[in-house]
C-alpha cells in the first residue's frame, strides 16, 4: 500500500502536531485529533506500525501513523474514484446506446413514409405517428378536449381544482401528489387545456431578467422524480414573484412521476407567468415517450382518457419555447448549440409546427435529386469537415463502415445524398418489402410530397435549417476538441468544441450558456473554459447513490451558486465506499445482460481467435471481441476482474464465461430459439414498435398486428423469422386465450432472471469482491 516514510525520523521530531489535509476529493480537512478519534488509528498504532518495525513510542508514533493513514486514504479514495468513474462509463454507454437505437428505428419508419405510397400496408401501421394531428388543429382542439362532459364522481378524494388557478390550487395539488393521490382526468384536461392556452402566446425565447432583491433558480433534467423537485422546493422555496425559477426540460420519461411533475410546473407557470419559464428539452417529444415510459405511465393512470391527454401534450410540447436568455447575457438551453445556431433565426421558428423534432420538414422533389440535400450536408464526416479533429465517443464507428452497415439510413441532422437514394432506392425498397412481407407495389419517387401525402406541404431550405438549429439545441452536447461534428453517440445533434462557445456566444455578446441534458456525478459540470454549465436535478438517476442533484442560483451579478442534494434518504446514509459498491453492483448487471443477450454473437466472435477450437482465447482478444459485439466503448480490460470470475495464464475460457453469467431463459414453448435472442437484443425496439401499432392505446394487438411488427422489426434488423416462430412466439403468449396479445404481459413474458442472485441492501457486506458485485435479481433494459 506504499505505506513507507516520507520524511526521515528526525525530520518528524521536529513537530509535536500537525494539521493533514486530505484529498479534495472529500472536500474536508482533519486535524490530527481527528485520526486520534477514529479507531483505524488505534488499530494501525497496535498492530500494524510494530510489524514494520516503526518506534510508536508517545513522542514519534502519533505523526507517522497520521501520515500513513493519510497516505492510505489518498490511495483508497482513488481507488473508489476508478471504480466510480468505470461505473458511470457503463450507465452512460448504455443509455446512449438506446438513444441510439431509438433514433435509428425511427429513421427506418421515416424511410418507409418518404418512400412507399400512401396506401401500403406498413405506411398505414405506422402513418398515424408522423402525421399532423388534424383533431388537433386550433380551430377544433377546443371541442375534441373538451372536459365539461367528464363527471367527477362522489367517491373521488382526490384533490378538486377551481380556475383561474391560485397559488392555493396548485400546493394542495402538491400535497396530494406527496400523499400518492391521483387527479381526476377532468381537472388534468382542463389544466391542459389552460396551460396550451397560455403557451402558444409565448416567445421562442424568454426574456428574464434578474436583481439584487431576487435570485433566479434554474433546475436541469427531472425525469420523472418527483421527490427531487419537492426537494428542490422544500429547500428552495416554492416559485413565486420574489422567487423565479427556470426549468431547463426532459421533465418526463424514466421516472414514475412524470405527469405529477408536469401538472405541478403547469400550475405555477398558470399562476406566475412571468416568474415560471419552461424550456423544452428532447424528452418532451412523443417518439421519444415512446420508449422511456412517458406514454406507458400515462395510459397506465388514465385508461379511459388517456389518449386524450397524450394528444394535448403532443401540443403542448411543441409549444414550449426553445430558451431563456438572463439578462441578454446568460442562454439557457436543454442541449446546446452548433456552428448554425443563430438566436434571430430560433426567435423567428414556428416552433408548433415541430410536434416531434425528430421528424425534419418533408424534403421537395427539388431536395431529393441532390440540389438542396447536398448543401444539407456541409457538417458530415468525409466532406468539408473531414479534416476536423473527431472526438473520441464512447461508441464511434467509422460513418463510411456504418453507412455500408445499415443502408440506406438517415441521421437526424443529415439527410441521404442524392447518389445513395438514385442508387438504391428502388433495389431496397422492393428488398424491404419482400422480407417484411408485404405486397410488391410501390410507388414511383412522388414529383413533390405534398401530392404524395397529403398531410405534409412543400418546405424550403430555411424550414430545413430551421429544424436543423431546434435539433441541435435539443439534442447537442459539449465536447473539448475545437470543431463540430455530428453527434454519433447519441445519434442526434452534434458535439461542438470551445472555439465554437466563445463564436456563438461572442456573435450574440452573451457570457455563459446553462445546459442540461447530461448527467453529472456532483449535479453540475463546468466546460470550455467555465463558458459552459451543465446543470442536472435529477439525483440517483442511474441507481441509488450514482449522483448528486442540483440546481442553481443567480442574482444580479450573474454568478452561478450551485446547491446538491439526494432526494434518497438511503444515498444520504451511504458511506462513499457503500455508494460506489451499490451503484457499481447495479451497472455491472445492466453489463451482464447485455453479454448474456449477445451471446450467440460474442461465441462466434470469440471463435475467430480460436481456430484450433481449445475454448481459450487471450484477454486482448476477449476485450476486442466483446468491444466489436457490443460497441459500447468501455474499457473491457479493467471491468475484466468484475465480469471474468478466473482466467489461465491471461487465457479465458469464453464457454465457461458464457455459462457463468447465470442467466435464464423463461420458459415460453417455442420451437426456434433464435426469436428469442432476437426478443432479448431488442427488447425496447419492439415494446416502442407495440406502441406504435396500438393506435387506440388499448394495450392489445391481434396475432395479425403482432405478425406485422415482427416483420417490421426484422425489415428493421434486416432477419429472416418465420411466420411459423411468429406464430408460435404469439400462442404461447397469449396466456388467456382470447386472440390478442396484451402488451404489458407480452413484456413480462421476457423477463430475465439470475437464479443464483440474491437481494442486498446498500451497506451490507462488503463490496470489494467482485463476486459480491453480481448478485440481484433484474430485468432486461430495466436500468436506463
Amino acid at each position: 500500500m506504499g505505506c513507507g516514510m516520507g520524511k526521515s525520523e528526525q525530520q518528524l521530531k521536529k513537530c509535536d502536531r500537525v494539521s493533514i489535509s486530505v484529498p479534495a476529493a472529500t472536500g474536508k480537512s482533519f486535524s490530527l485529533d481527528h485520526y486520534k478519534k477514529n479507531s483505524m488509528y488505534w488499530w494501525w498504532k497496535r498492530e500494524r506500525l510494530p510489524q514494520r518495525g516503526y518506534d510508536v513510542s508517545p513522542s514519534s508514533s502519533a505523526i507517522r501513523a497520521a501520515l500513513l493513514i493519510q497516505r492510505w486514504y489518498r490511495q483508497y479514495v482513488a481507488r473508489l474514484e476508478m471504480r466510480r468513474r468505470c461505473t458511470w462509463n457503463i450507465f452512460q454507454s448504455i443509455e446512449y446506446a438506446g438513444e441510439q437505437d431509438q433514433i435509428k428505428l425511427y429513421n427506418f419508419f421515416g424511410f418507409l413514409m418518404d418512400h412507399f405510397t400512401p396506401t401500403s400496408s406498413e405506411r398505414n401501421l405506422i402513418s398515424h405517428i408522423f402525421r399532423k394531428n388534424e383533431i388537433c388543429r386550433d380551430t377544433e382542439w377546443e371541442r375534441y378536449f373538451c372536459y365539461k362532459s367528464i363527471k367527477v364522481p362522489d367517491s373521488y378524494t382526490g384533490p378538486h381544482l377551481a380556475f383561474p388557478m391560485t397559488f392555493c390550487g396548485v400546493s394542495k395539488l402538491m400535497e396530494a401528489f406527496k400523499h400518492k393521490q391521483q387527479l381526476h382526468a377532468r381537472y388534468v384536461l382542463q389544466l391542459l387545456g389552460e396551460t396550451w392556452r397560455l403557451l402558444r402566446i409565448l416567445p421562442n425565447i424568454n426574456q428574464v431578467s434578474a436583481c439584487h432583491t431576487k435570485e433566479i433558480t434554474i433546475c436541469g433534467d427531472l425525469h420523472g422524480q418527483l421527490e427531487d423537485l419537492l426537494l428542490i422546493f422544500y429547500k428552495n422555496g416554492l416559485p413565486s414573484s420574489e422567487k423565479p425559477y427556470v426549468f431547463n426540460g426532459d421533465f418526463v420519461d424514466r421516472g414514475k412521476s412524470s405527469l405529477e411533475i408536469l401538472l405541478i410546473l403547469f400550475g405555477f407557470l398558470l399562476v406566475y407567468p412571468n416568474d415560471v419559464h419552461l424550456n423544452r428539452g428532447n424528452h418532451e417529444d412523443h417518439i421519444v415517450n415512446l420508449r422511456y415510459g412517458f406514454t406507458k405511465e400515462v395510459l397506465g393512470k388514465y385508461r379511459l382518457h388517456g389518449k386524450k391527454i397524450l394528444k394535448l401534450l403532443q401540443k403542448i410540447f411543441s409549444g414550449l419555447p426553445l430558451a431563456t436568455v438572463i439578462d441578454h447575457k446568460v442562454l439557457i438551453v436543454h442541449g446546446g448549440i452548433s456552428d448554425t445556431t443563430d438566436l434571430d433565426t430560433i426567435a423567428r421558428v414556428d416552433r408548433h409546427k415541430y410536434v416531434s423534432a425528430l421528424r425534419p420538414p418533408q424534403q421537395t422533389h427539388h431536395g431529393i435529386h441532390g440540389t438542396k440535400s447536398q448543401a444539407l450536408n456541409n457538417r458530415e464526416v468525409g466532406g468539408p469537415a473531414e479534416g476536423r479533429r473527431r472526438v473520441c465517443s464512447l461508441t464511434y464507428h467509422d460513418s463510411t463502415l456504418a453507412q455500408r452497415h445499415y443502408l440506406p439510413r438517415r441521421s437526424l441532422n443529415y439527410p441521404p445524398t442524392s447518389s445513395h437514394l438514385n442508387s438504391s432506392v428502388e433495389e431496397e425498397l422492393k428488398r424491404r418489402r419482400r422480407m417484411a412481407g408485404f405486397d410488391q407495389s410501390y410507388g414511383e419517387p412522388q414529383k413533390s410530397d405534398s401530392e404524395s401525402d397529403p398531410e405534409s406541404g412543400e418546405t424550403t431550405d430555411t424550414d430545413e435549417q430551421e429544424w436543423k438549429q431546434i435539433v441541435d439545441m435539443l439534442w447537442s452536447d459539449p465536447m473539448p476538441q475545437s470543431g463540430c461534428i455530428p453527434n454519433e453517440v447519441r445519434g442526434g445533434g452534434c458535439y461542438w468544441g470551445p472555439d465554437v462557445t466563445e463564436e456563438v456566444l461572442g456573435r450574440h455578446n452573451l457570457l455563459l450558456l446553462i445546459r442540461s441534458h447530461e448527467c453529472k456525478q456532483e449535479g453540475y459540470e463546468f466546460c470550455h473554459n467555465r463558458r459552459v454549465l451543465t446543470i442536472f436535478s435529477a439525483s440517483n438517476y442511474y441507481e441509488v447513490g450514482s449522483n448528486r442533484g442540483a440546481y442553481i442560483k443567480m442574482g444580479a451579478d450573474l454568478v452561478p451558486h450551485f446547491f446538491q442534494y439526494q432526494a434518497s434518504m438511503t444515498s444520504r446514509e451511504l458511506t462513499l465506499r457503500q455508494s460506489v459498491g451499490w451503484t457499481e453492483r447495479s451497472a455491472l448487471q445492466a453489463l451482464r445482460e447485455k453479454l448474456f443477450v449477445h451471446k450467440s454473437v460474442l461465441i462466434s466472435a470469440f471463435q475467430e481467435f480460436d481456430p484450433n477450437h481449445t475454448g481459450m482465447i487471450s484477454l486482448s482478444h476477449w476485450a476486442s471481441a466483446t468491444e466489436r459485439v457490443l460497441k459500447l466503448g468501455l474499457p473491457w480490460r479493467v471491468l475484466r476482474p468484475q465480469l471474468v470470475s478466473s482466467t489461465q495464464f491471461g487465457m479465458v475460457d469464453y464457454q465457461q464465461w458464457i455459462r457463468e453469467l447465470s442467466i435464464t431463459d423463461p420458459k415460453l414453448e417455442i420451437s426456434d430459439d433464435s426469436i428469442l435472442e432476437t426478443m432479448y437484443k431488442n427488447h425496447s425496439n419492439l415494446e416502442t414498435i407495440f406502441r406504435i401499432i396500438d393506435a387506440d392505446h388499448s394495450g392489445l394487438i391481434s396475432f395479425e398486428e403482432f405478425r406485422q411488427t415482427w416483420k417490421l422489426l426484422s425489415s428493421h434488423l434486416k432477419t429472416e423469422i418465420s411466420d411459423k416462430a411468429i406464430a408460435d412466439l404469439a400462442q404461447s403468449i397469449d396466456f388467456n386465450k382470447d386472440g390478442s396479445i396484451d402488451i404489458n404481459e407480452f413484456m413480462e413474458a421476457f423477463r430475465l432472471v439470475d437464479l443464483s442472485a440474491h437481494t442486498r441492501q446498500p451497506g451490507a457486506g462488503s463490496v470489494d469482491e467482485p463476486a459480491d458485485l453480481l448478485h440481484r435479481e433484474y430485468h432486461l433494459g430495466q436500468t436506463c
